[in-house]
């Protein structure tokens, strides 16, 4: 996953303005207490971030994979 693939799933799952709070200011135990765009500045691996983050927010695994992806050409 990439980051710009990151933060379109961030969007999709949680909404363009609640997404950015989430990323920002929920702390991920399993991160090393860091919120997901701290993880992600550090150089985490985006999917872990990602999964981590849903994982702390209970997103159901239907709404987690195949996010972020740009819906492809008609």
């Amino acid at each position: 996953m990439r980051v710009s693939e990151f933060w379109r799933a961030v969007d999709q799952v949680f909404g363009e303005a609640y997404g950015a709070v989430v990323a920002r200011d929920v702390v991920l135990e399993e991160l090393g207490g860091r919120s997901a765009a701290d993880a992600i500045a550090a150089g985490i691996d985006t999917r872990k971030v990602w999964d981590a983050l849903c994982d702390s927010q209970d997103v159901p695994l239907d709404r987690r994979h195949g996010k972020g992806l740009i819906d492809p050409p008609s």
